[in-house]
């Protein structure tokens, strides 16, 4: 369970913190010079530095329990990291933007990932869902960073996960690029709402 949790805390805290990061730095982004997508960035990545100190943590844990890792399977580990990255700072650019204008998406957000949470395969397996619930898990892009997470740190064999990871991949450049386009179409008028 720690296999998933662990990435979802990094996900959730760095979305709702960026919900709300452009309003906290109000008098930051007045300056004429300072990139306003510095604020979302740099609250991503700090989940990701709290999210790589947690990994000490979840190392003693499959060392207590003897859980083979395969060596092979742990260079798909970076993979899935950069996935969830891109994944997170094109949501973080998206709704922190999006926050400026429409204040109350902090509030839906925080419902949302609620929600999210319990639609992700994280405090219970997928294969445990019946196959028109997992279907429908699988539009969840969350659902295939757990798995995949969960089978290269936790479940021995073959990391058979990764087609769906190289798609939840591709989608997060989409994401990227349409986050960015968004507070870049909307950054002009950041410092006149903030």
């Amino acid at each position: 369970m720690f296999c998933g949790i662990l990435p979802w805390t990094w996900f959730s805290s760095s979305l709702l913190e960026a919900s709300n990061v452009l309003i906290a730095g109000g008098n930051l982004i007045r300056k004429v010079l300072f990139p306003a997508e510095v604020l979302p960035i740099v609250t991503v990545l700090a989940g990701l530095a709290h999210f790589c100190f947690g990994l000490p943590i979840l190392a003693a844990f499959l060392l207590y329990y003897r859980i083979p890792i395969v060596p092979t399977d742990l260079l798909w580990f970076p993979v899935i990291v950069a996935v969830q990255l891109v994944l997170t700072l094109g949501l973080a650019l998206l709704l922190s933007a999006l926050a400026v204008h429409f204040r109350d998406i902090r509030d839906l957000l925080s419902n949302l990932l609620t929600l999210w949470f319990f639609g992700t395969p994280i405090i219970y397996s997928l294969s445990q869902a019946p196959p028109p619930v997992r279907r429908l898990l699988s539009l969840n892009p969350f659902t295939h960073l757990a798995v995949a997470y969960q089978e290269v740190l936790f479940h021995g064999g073959a990391f058979v996960e990764w087609p769906r990871l190289l798609a939840v991949g591709a989608a997060s450049l989409v994401v990227l690029a349409l986050g960015y386009a968004v507070f870049d179409r909307l950054r002009e008028t950041l410092a006149e709402e903030v």
